[in-house]
C-alpha cells in the first residue's frame, strides 16, 4: 500500500494580533512608569538627606551615657540653619580646621553637646563647668571633668562643645571653639538599638 506523501507546506507564523501589540505596549509602559517612580524616590531621598535629615552612626564612647557606640540617630538639619544654636543641643558637625590639619577628614563627623554659645564665658574648675560664672547643672554626664580650663569667652559665630563622657572626649576643651558653619545638624531621635528607641 502506497503511503500518502507528507504535507510539506511550510508553516507560517501568524502575524502579531492587535492584542499582542497592546500587551507589549502595556508592559513597556509599566516598566517606564516603575523607572520614573524609582527615579523620583531617589531624588526625594537625596534632597531629604541633603537638606532635611539623615541617619548617623555613633563611632565612639565620647557621649556616654547619653549615646553609646553603635547607636543610630536621625540628625535633623533644618532648625540649625534657620535659628541660632542652643545650649544643650547635641549636634553633629564637621571637624574644625585644627582637627583637619591633624589628619581628620571633613567627612569625619563629630557629635558633641553645645555647652556655650556666642558671648558666653566658659570655665572648668574643681570638677565643675561654669557658664558665665554660673555652675552648669549636668545630669547627663558620665563623670565630672578631671581637668581645668581658664575662663574663655566664645567669639561671635562660634560655639563651645563637649562630650558627655568628659574625660574621654576630643572636644572644645582640647581644640577650641567650633564655627557654627561646621554644624551639620541636631541629633533628635535614636532609632537603633530597638531597646533604646527614643528622642535624644
Amino acid at each position: 500500500m502506497e503511503s500518502k506523501p507528507e504535507d510539506k507546506t511550510p508553516s507560517v507564523n501568524p502575524s502579531p494580533t492587535p492584542q499582542t501589540k497592546l500587551d507589549k505596549t502595556v508592559v513597556w509602559k509599566g516598566f517606564w512608569e516603575n523607572v520614573r517612580i524609582i527615579a523620583i524616590a531617589v531624588v526625594i531621598a537625596f534632597l531629604i538627606r541633603t537638606f532635611i535629615a539623615e541617619p548617623r552612626y555613633i563611632p565612639s564612647d565620647s557621649m556616654l551615657p547619653t549615646l553609646s557606640t553603635g547607636d543610630r540617630l536621625v540628625v535633623e538639619k533644618v532648625s540649625t540653619k534657620l535659628s541660632e544654636p542652643h545650649r544643650g543641643d547635641v549636634i553633629v558637625f564637621e571637624p574644625p580646621l585644627l582637627l583637619q590639619i591633624q589628619g581628620y577628614r571633613k567627612q569625619d563627623a563629630f557629635i558633641k553637646r553645645i555647652i556655650g554659645t556666642s558671648g558666653d564665658v566658659i570655665e572648668v574648675k574643681d570638677g565643675q563647668v561654669y557658664v558665665n560664672e554660673v555652675p552648669l547643672l549636668e545630669d547627663y554626664i558620665l563623670e565630672v571633668p578631671h581637668y581645668s580650663l581658664p575662663p574663655l569667652q566664645i567669639p561671635a559665630g562660634q560655639v563651645f562643645v563637649m562630650g558627655d563622657n568628659r574625660n574621654n572626649s576630643n572636644d572644645s576643651h582640647i581644640w577650641g571653639f567650633l564655627p557654627t558653619d561646621n554644624i551639620i545638624g541636631k541629633a533628635v531621635f535614636r532609632f537603633y538599638p530597638l531597646g533604646r528607641i527614643g528622642t535624644v
